[in-house]
C-alpha cells in the first residue's frame, strides 16, 4: 500500500491499516527534535558541575563538598580543600522558607554528621575534637568555640539536632521529623502538635504490611470487577437507572412535602427576625421543590427518550468483557503506563533539580552563594515545563493508540481464531512504525490548552486575597472554559486515534471523521457517557468502600496507635487510582467498541457482501431496533461499504 491512505478499495478488511499518515509525519521529527532539546538542557547541567553540587552538595561559599574547589573571585571563604568533608551540614535546619521552599540556613562541608543531641557549645567542640568534623564557620577554631563572642551566631543553633546522612546525597538531616514541624503544618493543616504527627508516621510506619496488603487488595478487586461488569451488566445499568428515577422522584416528593408542612405550620405572629427567617426557608424549599421537579422531568424526558439506547451501553458492556478475554494483555496496560510515566517524571524532576543548582555563583541578601542562570538560558525552566506535559500527554496517547489499535483488530476480525497470536503488541508495532506522528501531534494539541490553563491557576494563587471580586470571576471562568475545552479535545482524540488505526488517515482528518460519526450518533454518544461513566464510576466507590472497610477491620486489631487517619487515606487513594487505571481501560474499549459499532452500522447492513462485523450481542440489538422501527429496511441499505467519512488522506 501507498504511503499517505491512498485510495483504498471500498471491499478492503477492515482491519487496522499498515500505512504511514505522511502530514503528520514532520510532528514525530518535531517531537524528536524537542526531545533533544530536553537532552540538551540535561547535558548543560551535568556539563556546568549542577550534578556534582546536586549529589555532593555544597556550602554556603560555593564550595562543593568532598573536592577540592577552585577560588571564586569576590567571595570569601571559597576555594577550600574539602575533600575530607563531605557531608552538607546547616547551622538551623529548622529554618525553612515556606514561600521559596528551602532552608534558609548557613551551610557547611563538615566530615560527619551529629549523630547524638549536642545541648552546649562545649559538647560541640569536644564533638569537633574527637570527630574532626567542625561545625562552626570555618573561620572559628574548635577552641573559639566557647570563647569567641560571634559564636552565638557562627555556630548551629542550639541544642544541635540527632542528624544523619541522606543517602546518596550527602546532606545532614536531623532524625526526629519535629524538627520540620513548622513545614509540615504548612502541608499539613490538620495537624495541630507534634504528637498528632508523631502518631500519624509511626501508625504508617507499624502498619506497613497491612498497607501493603489493602494495596494489593485492591488491584484484585478491580480485576474481579471488570469481570463482573460483563456478567451482571443489563441488571446493573437497569438497577442504577431504575435506582437513579426513583431517587429524583422521591427527593422532589420530599421536598414538595416538606414546603407544604411549613407553609401549613406557618405562623405570622412571631418575632420580627424569626418571621424573616421562617419566610426565607418556605421560599427557599418552595425554589428547591421547583427546580427538583424541573430536574426530574427533564430526567424523565431523557429516560424516555434514551430507554432504547441503554440497551446499546449494556451490550457494548458486554463485548468489551469478551474482549478482555481475548486480549488479556489489555489488562496490563495500566501497568505498562504508569511505570513508562514514572520512570519519565523521575527524570525529569533530577533535571529540574540539576536546573535549581546550574549557573554561576552570585551572593544573596543573606551573603550565601547561589547558583543561577542568566541570559537566555534562564527561560529553559519554561522549554522543561512544556516537556513535561507534551512528553506525559504523549505517553498517555501512545496508550490510547495501542488500544485503539487492539480493539479494532479485535472488532473487525470476523473469526477470532484468526487474531494475531498478540493483538496488543502487533498495535504497538503500527503504533511505532506508522502512528507516532499522529499521537505527537494530538499530545501538542492538549499541551497548548494545558499550559495556558496552569499559567492562568498559577496567577490567581498568586494573587490570592490581592484581586478584586471582578477579576477572580473571570479567572475561575478562563480557568473553567480551559478545562471544558481541554476535557473534549481530549474525548475528540481519543475517537481520533480509533478512526487512525482504522484508515491509517493523518490526526486532522480522523478527528473531522470521528466528529461526524459521533455527531451522526450524539444521543447514542450521550447515553453511553452519562450511563456508562456512571456505573463505573460507582464501581470505583465500591472498591473504594471495599478497600476502605477491610482497611478499619485489619487496623482495629492493631493496638500500637491510634490514629488510621493516614494510613487509611494512603490506601483509599491508591485504591482510587487503582480503580481508575482499571475502569479507564474499560471506558477506552468501550468508546473504541462505539464507534467501531457506528462505522459498522453506517456502512453495513448485514445483507450478502455488506455483513455485519459486530458481535452476535450487538446485532441482536440492531435487530430489536430493526422491529422496533416503522421502516426497518430505509436507512443504511443503500449505502455502499466504504471507509469513514474520508478514506484517503492529504498529503
Amino acid at each position: 500500500m501507498g504511503c499517505c491512505g491512498s485510495t483504498q478499495n471500498s471491499k478492503r478488511d477492515w482491519r487496522p491499516l499498515e500505512e504511514h499518515s505522511c502530514t503528520d509525519i514532520p510532528w514525530i521529527l518535531l517531537f524528536i527534535l524537542f526531545c533533544v532539546g530536553m537532552g540538551f538542557i540535561c547535558g548543560f547541567s551535568v556539563a556546568t558541575g549542577a550534578a556534582s553540587r546536586l549529589i555532593s552538595g555544597y556550602d554556603s561559599y560555593g564550595n562543593i563538598c568532598g573536592q577540592k574547589n577552585p577560588k571564586v573571585e569576590g567571595i570569601i571563604n571559597s576555594g577550600l580543600d574539602h575533600s575530607n568533608n563531605k557531608y552538607v551540614f546547616f547551622l538551623d535546619p529548622c529554618k525553612v522558607d515556606l514561600v521559596q521552599r528551602k532552608i534558609k540556613s548557613m551551610a557547611l562541608c563538615v566530615s560527619d554528621c551529629p549523630r547524638q543531641e549536642l545541648q552546649t557549645l562545649n559538647e560541640v567542640r569536644k564533638f569537633a575534637e574527637t570527630n574532626g568534623s567542625a561545625l562552626c564557620d570555618y573561620s572559628l577554631s574548635p577552641s573559639q568555640y566557647t570563647t569567641d563572642s560571634k559564636a552565638s551566631t557562627l555556630c548551629p543553633k542550639l541544642p544541635v539536632p540527632q542528624s544523619a546522612p541522606i543517602p546518596f546525597f550527602h546532606r545532614c538531616a536531623p532524625v526526629n521529623i519535629s524538627c520540620y514541624a513548622k513545614f509540615a503544618e504548612a502541608l499539613i493543616t490538620f495537624v495541630s502538635d507534634n504528637s498528632v504527627l508523631h502518631r500519624l508516621i509511626s501508625g504508617v510506619m507499624t502498619s506497613k504490611e497491612i498497607i501493603m496488603g489493602l494495596c494489593l487488595l485492591s488491584v484484585v478487586l478491580s480485576m474481579i470487577l471488570m469481570v463482573i461488569i460483563r456478567y451482571i451488566s443489563r441488571v446493573l445499568v437497569w438497577i442504577l437507572t431504575i435506582l437513579v428515577t426513583l431517587g429524583s422522584l422521591g427527593g422532589t416528593g420530599v421536598l414538595w412535602w416538606m414546603y407544604a408542612d411549613n407553609k401549613k405550620s406557618f405562623n405570622e405572629n412571631l418575632p420580627l427576625d424569626q418571621l424573616q427567617v421562617s419566610k426565607d426557608n418556605l421560599q427557599a424549599l418552595l425554589v428547591y421543590a421547583i427546580a427538583a421537579t424541573v430536574f426530574t422531568v427533564i430526567l424523565l424526558l431523557i429516560m424516555l427518550i434514551m430507554r432504547k439506547r441503554v440497551a446499546l451501553t449494556i451490550a457494548l458492556f458486554h463485548v468489551a468483557g469478551k474482549v478482555f478475554i481475548h486480549l488479556p494483555l489489555l489488562v496490563f496496560q495500566p501497568f505498562w503506563t504508569f511505570f513508562a510515566l514514572l520512570l519519565f517524571w523521575i527524570y525529569w524532576v533530577m533535571v529540574l533539580l540539576l536546573l535549581g543548582t546550574a549557573g554561576q555563583p552570585s551572593t544573596n541578601e543573606q551573603g550565601f552563594v547561589e547558583f543561577r542562570i542568566n541570559g537566555p538560558l534562564q527561560y529553559m525552566w519554561w522549554y522543561h515545563l512544556v516537556g513535561l506535559i507534551w512528553i506525559s500527554e504523549f505517553i498517555l496517547a501512545c496508550q490510547q493508540m495501542t488500544i485503539a489499535g487492539a480493539v479494532v483488530t479485535y472488532y473487525f476480525t470476523r473469526n477470532k481464531k484468526d487474531l494475531p497470536y498478540t493483538p496488543i503488541l502487533a498495535s504497538v508495532n503500527r503504533l511505532i512504525r506508522y502512528h507516532l506522528g499522529t499521537v505527537a501531534k494530538g499530545a501538542f494539541i492538549i499541551t497548548l490548552v494545558k499550559i495556558p490553563r496552569m499559567i492562568l491557576m498559577y496567577i490567581h494563587s498568586q494573587l490570592k486575597g490581592k484581586e478584586n471580586a471582578c477579576a477572580r470571576c473571570m479567572l475561575k471562568s478562563c480557568i473553567c472554559c480551559l478545562w471544558c475545552l481541554e476535557k473534549c479535545l481530549a474525548y475528540l482524540n481519543q475517537n481520533a486515534y480509533t478512526a487512525t488505526a482504522i484508515n491509517s488517515t493523518n490526526f486532522c482528518t480522523s478527528a473531522k471523521d470521528a466528529l461526524v460519526i459521533l455527531v451522526e450518533n450524539a444521543l447514542r454518544v450521550a447515553t453511553i457517557n452519562t450511563v456508562g461513566d456512571f456505573v463505573l464510576f460507582l464501581g470505583k466507590i465500591l472498591i473504594v468502600s471495599c478497600t476502605g472497610l477491610a482497611g478499619v477491620l485489619l487496623l482495629n486489631y492493631q493496638r500500637d496507635y491510634t490514629v488510621w487517619v493516614l494510613p487509611l487515606i494512603i490506601v483509599c487513594l491508591f485504591a482510587f487510582l487503582v480503580a481508575h487505571c482499571f475502569l479507564s481501560i474499560y471506558e477506552m474499549v468501550v468508546d473504541v467498541l462505539f464507534l467501531c459499532f457506528a462505522i459498522d452500522t453506517k456502512y453495513n447492513d448485514g445483507s450478502p457482501g455488506k455483513e455485519f462485523y459486530m458481535d452476535k450481542v450487538l446485532m441482536e440489538f440492531v435487530e430489536n431496533s430493526r422491529k422496533a422501527s416503522k421502516d426497518p429496511g430505509s436507512g443504511s441499505e443503500s449505502r455502499e461499504l466504504k471507509p469513514m467519512a474520508s478514506g484517503t488522506s492529504t498529503a
